[in-house]
Formats: structure tokens, sequence, C-alpha cells
């Protein structure tokens, strides 16, 4: 058909939201190893615009409008190189005790990276 699957998006939102996070000097893997906390996703919703075809440069965004507790939602969009959205939507994310698998709050070096961003 020459579009891109729709299973696709989910994982464009994950390189985004992981390289926000790595970017800003705080790898998902030092919040498991340094810190004891793991990062589960808890729900994905995502709504299909305009099919992003084979060849489509795609830019994918990731953007939060709060510091996390103990959950954090990240609004998600793909925009190809005309500009359409091809999909948007959030994911939320909670954070878990590694031994427990109980919630726990957000690391605050992490928390602290969502507030610096916030303020940009």
């Amino acid at each position: 058909m020459g579009v891109v699957h729709h299973s696709n998006y989910i994982r464009y939102f994950e390189v985004a939201r992981n390289t926000m996070i790595s970017e800003g000097g705080f790898p998902i893997e030092v919040c498991e190893k340094e810190y004891g906390v793991l990062i589960a996703i808890v729900s994905v919703d995502c709504h299909f615009k305009v099919p992003a075809r084979m060849g489509d440069i795609l830019t994918v965004s990731a953007d939060i409008d709060s510091v996390p507790m103990a959950k954090l939602t990240v609004r998600q969009s793909v925009v190809n190189q005309r500009g359409e959205i091809c999909a948007e939507g959030s994911v939320t994310l909670g954070f878990l005790n590694a031994k427990t698998f109980r919630p726990t709050r957000c690391p605050e070096p992490l928390a602290e990276l969502f507030e610096q961003k916030l303020k940009q």
C-alpha cells in the first residue's frame, strides 16, 4: 500500500520520548539502575490523521504540560515533510518501584529535568 503501518507510530512516539529524556541528561537506564524506578507505559492514545508514506521524512515531537508525580503524560505528534500531522496522541507513563512494582514518585533529578523543559 505504500503507507507506514499504524503500529509504527507507537514506536516513533517511544523514540521521541526516550530522546527527550536522554538529551536532558537522564537516560531511562539511569532511572532504573541508580534510583530503582521503572518507567512503565500505562496507556497510549493515538489518532491517525494523514497516512505517512514510505520515503516520507517524519518529525516526531514529545511535549509535557506538568512536572510528574507518580505518573507523566506526554503529548506526541508525527508530522511529515509537508507539515501534515500524520498522527497525534498521548502516552501516560507510570513510575514504579523496581523491587515491588508499586507506584512511586518520579525521581527528583528527572522531575527537575521536566521542570526545566517546561520553563523553555
